[in-house]
Formats: structure tokens, C-alpha cells, sequence
């Protein structure tokens, strides 16, 4: 028994080591990006926004009509639903009646593909009335400024740019501890988690948050019929562009995801589906996970060693998590100071990462679904 606890206490020494390096990276990366210049150039490329939407949720008008009050001289926003009576539709029809020139709604008509991923389903009723050279596809729960358009297009000036994706900063609706906690996710361990691995093997990968493609990109890939049976359609659209020999861009703009978690079970299936769609795609990427959660692992290291210096490492771990999300804070323009919480972030995180190694199932709005190990959803 001692021998095992010796063991044990080797590999829980080594993995809070390494999670403090991985930690310290990622301070510095997301330091480096606050430093980081917005993009030059006045684009001025049609582009037709699509805007998916299912359900009705907290501020969704308000948020929709940010993207529709863009300082950019060609743009078209087309809201729309898969069925013609989704209570969505409610916020949308407001939104495109104060700006009717701009602003079109769509939903399926007879003859329109269906897809397995509900959000590639409901696209494919919205992108036959686009019309704009870029396509931006963007989720529901984001909110941006009137310069969104000019720093995402911007980087097409580049003809070897085949798509551009942006980080996002979570912002709780609701004083909330599930909403507090599912924002802090966004900027304080995803946000830098990207760009740790933007370093290391460049971007391969894109968000829901924001994906800007160039249509003729976009069809030759085969457009929505390429996605359409991947959970994970946004990074499978971005590894296709990669695949074609043309780059994808981090854009230096931050969108902003309102989070309006209902209560910690439903934060909990958001996060577990991420999860497991996650570990489907990237299983070596997501065992790496792991050592985002520093003070979880010192929590583990100091129970199996039990002697008092591991408070120390907890205590270390504490402050450089700490570091970590006050450099997010400012660097992606997050506005809440949540450091009370960080702690049960970290393990809350650690908890659901765990979680992630079970079933293959995860929930979807209403709807469940499976996939297989590619990350295709099946059945």
C-alpha cells in the first residue's frame, strides 16, 4: 500500500508540474494576445450573415440586432429556424421589421436537405438566400460591436486565408453561480487553452462563436453536405479549408457569448456534450486537457501525499490560476471579477473532463444524439 501511494504520489507530483507549466504558457500567451493590434485594411466584400436559431432564450432581439448594426457598407443578416413556427422566430421577425433592407428571415421549405447536426439542418434552409462572396456563420448567444464585420473580413485580404474564427469572452445575464461558472469557462480556460494550441501546431480548428468563409472556399469543400453528419461542424468545416492548402485565421476581435444557464444541471450537459465532442475528435488533445486545471490536480496531489508542503503547491496553483484569469479578464475584455469562484471552476472542469470518458450520447437542445468515434453522428 505504501508503494502504491508512493507511485501514486509520483504521478500526481509530475502532472501539477506540468499543469504549472502548461499554465504559465498559457499566462503568457494570453498576455501576448492583449498586445495584440486590430487589422488593417477597409474591407468591403459582400457578406451575407447567417444567423441559426432555435428556440426562444434571454435577450436573443438584442442580440441579434448587433449583428444587424454593423459599420460595414455590404452586408446582408439572414435569421431563420427550421420550422416556419419555432418561437425564435418571435425575436427575429421584430429585428428584421426595423431593418427590412438589411435583415431577412428564412426557414425550410419543401425540398430542403436534411442534416443529422440541427444547426447544419437549419442552415441549409438559410444559405440559399445568401448572396455576399463571404459567409459568416455565428450562434445565437453572441453578442458583437458595430466593428465586428471590418476586423473578421479583414484578413481575406490575404488570398492564402481560406476562413477566419474568433475567441469568445463569456458574460453571465444572471448573478447566477451555473451562469457565472459556464462564463468563466469561455475566457478564463478555453479562450487560452486555443491559444496554447495556436502556438504549438497552429489553427486547425474553428468556433461557433464566429466562422467567416469564402463562398467559393465554402462550396468547393462541398459545403453544408461536408458537415452535415459531424457534431462538431465547426471545426470539421475548418480542418476541410486546411485540408485545401489554405489557411484559417484567429481573428484578433473577441466576440461575446451571453450566458444564461438555467441551473448547474443544464451548465452541466452544455459542458458535458462539449466534452465528449471534444474527446471524438482530438482523443490525444483531449487526455491534454487535463492539465488545464491546476488546482484540481494539487487538490489530488496534496490528499495522496498528505504532508504539508503540498499546501504550498496548492497555494501556487491557486495564484498562477489566478494570474491566469485576471490576464483573461483584460485581455479579452471579460467584465466580471469572479475569483472566489475559481477554485470550484477548476474542478468543476476537472469533474466534467472525467465525465467526458463515459457514454457516447450527449443532448442537444431538446434532442439526443449519438456519435461515433469520429465524432459523426449516427442513428
Amino acid at each position: 500500500m505504501r508503494d502504491a501511494r508512493g507511485a501514486l504520489s509520483v504521478v500526481t507530483g509530475i502532472a501539477l508540474a506540468a499543469s504549472m507549466f502548461y499554465t504559465g504558457f498559457a499566462l503568457g500567451r494570453t498576455l501576448a494576445f492583449g498586445r495584440r493590434r486590430a487589422a488593417a485594411g477597409a474591407a468591403t466584400r459582400p457578406v451575407s450573415i447567417l444567423k441559426p436559431l432555435h428556440g426562444s432564450e434571454p435577450l436573443l432581439a438584442m442580440k441579434l440586432r448587433s449583428f444587424c448594426r454593423q459599420d460595414y457598407p455590404d452586408y446582408e443578416v439572414i435569421l431563420g429556424a427550421r420550422d416556419p413556427d419555432d418561437s425564435a422566430l418571435h425575436a427575429a421577425r421584430e429585428v428584421a421589421a426595423e431593418s427590412p433592407q438589411r435583415v431577412s428571415l428564412a426557414w425550410a421549405e419543401p425540398g430542403t436537405p436534411h442534416y443529422a447536426n440541427p444547426k447544419v439542418d437549419t442552415l441549409a434552409a438559410l444559405l440559399p438566400h445568401a448572396r455576399g462572396e463571404i459567409l459568416v456563420f455565428a450562434d445565437s448567444d453572441m453578442l458583437v460591436t458595430p466593428g465586428y464585420l471590418h476586423a473578421i473580413v479583414a484578413p481575406f485580404e490575404d488570398p492564402g486565408v481560406g476562413a477566419v474564427t474568433c475567441l469568445y469572452r463569456g458574460r453571465a445575464l444572471e448573478p447566477t453561480v451555473a451562469s457565472r461558472l459556464g462564463a468563466m469557462a469561455n475566457h478564463q480556460q478555453f479562450a487560452p487553452s486555443v491559444l496554447v494550441a495556436q502556438a504549438l501546431m497552429g489553427v486547425r480548428f474553428g468556433f461557433g462563436a464566429t466562422i467567416a468563409i469564402r463562398r467559393a472556399v465554402f462550396d468547393a469543400i462541398g459545403g453544408l453536405d461536408a458537415i452535415g453528419a459531424h457534431l462538431a461542424d465547426d471545426a470539421r468545416l475548418c480542418a476541410l479549408v486546411v485540408e485545401r492548402g489554405l489557411r484559417v485565421e484567429l481573428s484578433n476581435y473577441v466576440v461575446e457569448n451571453l450566458v444564461a444557464e438555467p441551473s448547474l444541471g443544464a451548465l452541466l450537459r452544455h459542458e458535458l456534450r462539449w466534452a465528449r465532442t471534444h474527446r471524438a475528435l482530438e482523443p490525444a488533445g483531449y487526455a491534454g486537457l487535463l492539465l488545464t486545471f491546476p488546482i484540481a490536480l494539487a487538490l489530488v496531489h496534496g490528499i495522496v501525499t498528505r504532508r504539508r508542503p503540498a499546501l504550498i503547491g496548492l497555494a501556487a496553483a491557486y495564484a498562477l490560476r489566478a494570474a491566469l484569469a485576471q490576464a483573461a479578464r483584460t485581455s479579452f475584455g471579460a467584465v466580471e471579477r469572479e475569483t472566489w469562484l475559481i477554485p470550484a471552476r477548476d474542478l468543476l472542469g476537472a469533474g466534467i473532463w472525467l465525465a467526458g470518458f463515459g457514454s457516447r450520447p450527449v443532448r442537444w437542445a431538446d434532442e439526443t444524439l449519438r456519435i461515433d468515434r469520429s465524432g459523426t453522428i449516427v442513428g
